[in-house]
This record gives C-alpha cells, sequence and structure tokens, in this order.
C-alpha cells in the first residue's frame, strides 16, 4: 500500500492485492487527544454508508475496528479528487464543458437521494470540491462521510459546526440546527468552483460587499482555460449557474431542495431562441 492522500482525521491508501483488484483504504487517525472524536467520526461514517448505496457516492465495501486501528474499505477511483484536475492546466483541459456538466448532474443526483430517498434523511455537512472523486470514465462520486448527520425527522438536528470555509452556509453563523439546505449551499459553492475552474471565494467575497448590482456575466463565470462551450452546452451551463446561484440564497427557505435542483437539471431543454449566453448573466442574491 502506498498513501494517495492526508484529511483531517485519516490517510487514505491504494491497495493492489495480488489477484491485481484495486481498492481504496482510509485508515482513521487515533491521535490520543483526539481519539473519542476520530471514533465518533469513524462511527458516523459507517452508518452513513451502509445504508447507502448510489452509483454518485463511493462505495463502503468493508471496514474493521480492531486495537490495531480502524479502517475503512472504499472502491477506488482512479483520478482522485476534482481539484487535482482543477488546478493542473492539462487535466483542467480534459475536464472538459461535457464532462464538468455531467459531475454537476452526478452530484446534484446523489444529493437528492441522500435528502430525500433513504430510510433517513442523510446531511453530508461537507459538500466540497475535496469530496468529490473521479473515476476512469470521470463519473464523480461524494465521498467522506465522517461529518454527515442522520436528521431525526421528529425535532431539531442540533450539532457542532462542521464544514469547509468557504462553502459554510450563512445561517450556521447564527444556529446549530443543520439542515438539508446546508448541503443545497455547498452545492452551489461547487457548481461555480466547476464552471469557472477555482473557488469563488474572491466573487462572493465582492458581492457581500456590493449594495446593489449583483448581476454577473456567464461568460466571467467560465473557466478561461477552456475555449467556450458550443451553443447546446451553453444552454444546460446557464441553466447550472442558475440554479447554483438560486443555491446559495442566504434564507435557507428560498433555496430549492435537492429534489428540485435535480428535477430542473434533469431536464433541461435547449431554447429555441437565439440567446447570447456569453452577454448573457444572472443576479446573485444580496449575501
Amino acid at each position: 500500500m502506498h498513501c494517495i492522500g492526508t484529511g483531517g482525521y485519516g490517510s487514505v491508501y491504494k491497495a493492489i492485492l495480488a489477484t491485481g483488484e484495486i481498492f481504496a483504504v482510509k485508515k482513521i487517525h487515533m491521535i490520543e487527544d483526539e481519539c473519542c472524536v476520530n471514533e465518533q467520526l469513524f462511527n458516523r461514517e459507517v452508518e452513513a454508508l451502509v445504508q447507502i448505496r448510489h452509483r454518485n457516492i463511493v462505495q463502503l465495501l468493508g471496514y474493521c475496528s480492531s486495537s490495531q486501528g480502524r479502517f475503512l474499505i472504499y472502491e477506488y477511483m482512479e483520478r482522485g479528487d476534482l481539484p487535482k484536475m482543477l488546478k493542473d492546466n492539462e487535466r483542467a483541459i480534459e475536464l472538459d464543458w461535457r464532462r464538468r456538466i455531467c459531475i454537476v448532474l452526478d452530484v446534484v443526483h446523489a444529493l437528492a437521494y441522500m435528502h430525500h430517498d433513504c430510510l433517513s434523511t442523510i446531511v453530508h455537512r461537507d459538500i466540497t470540491s475535496n469530496n468529490i472523486l473521479l473515476d476512469q470514465e470521470f463519473r464523480a462520486c461524494i465521498s467522506d462521510f465522517g461529518t454527515a448527520k442522520i436528521l431525526n425527522i421528529y425535532g431539531q438536528n442540533l450539532t457542532r459546526l462542521a464544514g469547509t470555509k468557504g462553502y459554510l452556509a450563512p445561517e450556521l453563523a447564527y444556529t446549530e440546527n443543520v439542515t438539508e439546505k446546508c448541503d443545497v449551499y455547498n452545492f452551489g459553492v461547487l457548481v461555480l468552483e466547476l464552471f469557472m475552474g477555482s473557488h469563488p471565494g474572491d466573487l462572493l467575497s465582492s458581492l457581500s460587499l456590493a449594495t446593489k448590482n449583483n448581476f454577473v456575466c456567464m461568460q466571467d463565470l467560465l473557466d478561461s482555460r477552456l475555449a467556450l462551450p458550443d451553443a447546446e452546452s451553453a444552454i444546460e451551463i446557464y441553466c447550472m449557474l442558475s440554479v447554483a446561484v438560486r443555491c446559495l440564497e442566504p434564507l435557507p427557505s428560498r433555496r430549492p431542495t435537492a429534489r428540485r435542483a435535480s428535477d430542473e437539471l434533469s431536464t433541461i431543454k435547449a431554447c429555441e431562441d437565439h440567446v447570447d449566453y456569453w452577454h448573457t448573466g444572472m443576479t446573485f442574491p444580496v449575501m
């Protein structure tokens, strides 16, 4: 085995068996001061993933908890996480518009499944590019369920703050009640990042300072390393960015559900009118 990544509470290794099968193995860090916390994260990830079966959620194949350590065994995703693709210019170009469109659909379908089709609603709480893995065919999977929350439908779901700076839903600044709409906000940031080619932090910061005129042209939201998309792709990207903007509404009640977003993005149709999408834009909510 050799290490292919290290996260906040574990290291991931590529394991090749004698049969040629390849797996990803996450070894949980069992630091003495954080032992209880990391054990809780391990149990939470197992609890969430054992009840999930979806092609766009990384598959947990097994786990082990013993005195020697705690391990999680997953399917191996050949292309690694999304930031590795976006940060490398050659690999970013390989991630063309069509593939980016498909990644958006993969992620929103997985979110709709977690929020609406599981026996109990699962909120991931850390939908970021770091937790989107790609296989050889560019299929995207949501990974890392260590901070996931299985919601109690009969009451509030109070929890400690979890997530990644730059993706956190604004309501988490004043409430500890986590809902599905936190994931929806994460998704909005992720879609912008995917089409822009980098995290939209500077854009969102500038919009938060504006008192009016939060209008942004679509062309200013596209990764300049790629040639402009063809007309059909431009329509799909415009619709996806429009949904992403709605996901960034400061009030959770004004964001679409993952199911609504999934349905809208799955039924995008070409418009008959000839719209100049390069200079057509969208109005961001006041942050």
